[in-house]
């Protein structure tokens, strides 16, 4: 591709405006050409903030846009699958937020349009374009700390009050701290040891910001390695930090700070021979993950975090709610 790399954002979002802007303009040749807001006043405001050229208030009509090669969709869950739909229909490349939509169905449905279009897919889990993920999953490749037996991860935030709109008072746009921050634990699981969750016991909890969904869960997940892997979730505790712990047989990893947008964060190195701080040399997520998806769509190959790859985290999410909601232990049921 010698031309130009035009982006067309689907969501006036703050992630967009925080962070995804400047990942694309950050890659030689990329730019935000077009924006695409519910209200077409809002999106023009929007496009004049980031210097973005046009704005629309249709999917059709940014679809339609001849400098729009690639979308990045940022609306709300229950939009997704209908969005990447027509955007794979009209040839252009999709990065999609996490979830990927509702229902498993629904996920499998775009990845394979997708696929079908000949067109790139991925998911915008941050997570593991992080150094400080990619440098722990390094050491237990190389097998310094034995055999994994367990990974706890610690992900209890407090949900900024511009965020505390649909994520805590629309259960049916996936709200809720299961659908917007358990679909990141369970990418981050499986990129760092490498397998998926068999099954997973639940608990969620209602800790007092949000009436219609959950708020707060904690998660344990069977590995077929035979690891056990804990994890908390939450929207209301603000002075925890997050942070993970891997324990293997012959040694443990410690990170702190690392279950965030930005790119910071420590990670230690427990063995017989001492204590040892990784050296990380930290770089912007999304501007990693954009990379890895400009080269997907000018050399072929995958994105950083596929659309299997989103769809893998939400069956292991949806697995979570069940079991939250049942009581029991659930096997997570991936599409063949």
């Amino acid at each position: 591709m010698s031309k130009g790399i035009g982006w067309g954002f689907i969501g006036a979002s703050t992630i967009a405006r925080q962070w995804m802007v400047k990942a694309v303009r950050a890659q030689v040749g990329h730019d935000v050409v077009a924006v695409m807001s519910s209200s077409l006043e809002r999106g023009r405001a929007y496009a004049d903030e980031l210097g973005i050229p046009e704005a629309y208030d249709s999917v059709d009509a940014l679809l339609a846009d001849p400098a729009v090669d690639a979308v990045y969709i940022s609306t709300t869950n229950e939009l997704h699958k209908d969005q990447v739909l027509a955007a794979a229909a009209a040839g252009k490349h999709v990065l999609c937020e996490k979830p990927l939509a509702l229902t498993l169905q629904d996920a499998t449905e775009m990845v394979a349009a997708c696929r079908t279009a000949g067109v790139v897919m991925g998911t915008n889990h941050h997570l593991r374009n992080a150094a400080t993920h990619q440098a722990i999953r390094a050491e237990i490749d190389s097998g310094v700390i034995g055999d994994v037996v367990a990974l706890r991860i610690f992900h209890a935030v407090e949900l900024p009050s511009n965020l505390q709109t649909w994520r805590i008072n629309k259960p049916q746009a996936g709200g809720g701290v299961i659908l917007d921050i358990v679909v990141h634990d369970a990418d981050t699981v499986r990129f760092l040891l490498g397998e998926d969750p068999l099954d997973v016991m639940a608990c969620a909890q209602h800790g007092g910001m949000a009436a219609n969904v959950e708020d707060g869960s904690m998660v344990i997940m069977r590995m077929p390695s035979g690891a056990l892997v804990q994890t908390h979730e939450s929207f209301v505790v603000p002075f925890a930090g997050t942070g993970l712990e891997v324990h293997g047989t012959q040694g443990s990893i410690f990170a702190r700070d690392v279950m965030t947008q930005r790119p910071l964060g420590e990670v230690e190195l427990v063995t017989a021979q001492g204590r040892r701080t990784l050296s990380i040399e930290h770089h912007d997520l999304y501007a990693h993950s954009l990379a890895h998806f400009a080269r997907a769509m000018r050399e072929g190959g995958e994105a950083a975090v596929s659309g299997e790859d989103g769809v893998k985290s939400l069956a292991v999410a949806l697995a979570v709610a069940e079991s939250a909601s049942e009581g029991r232990l659930v096997r997570v049921q991936y599409p063949v």
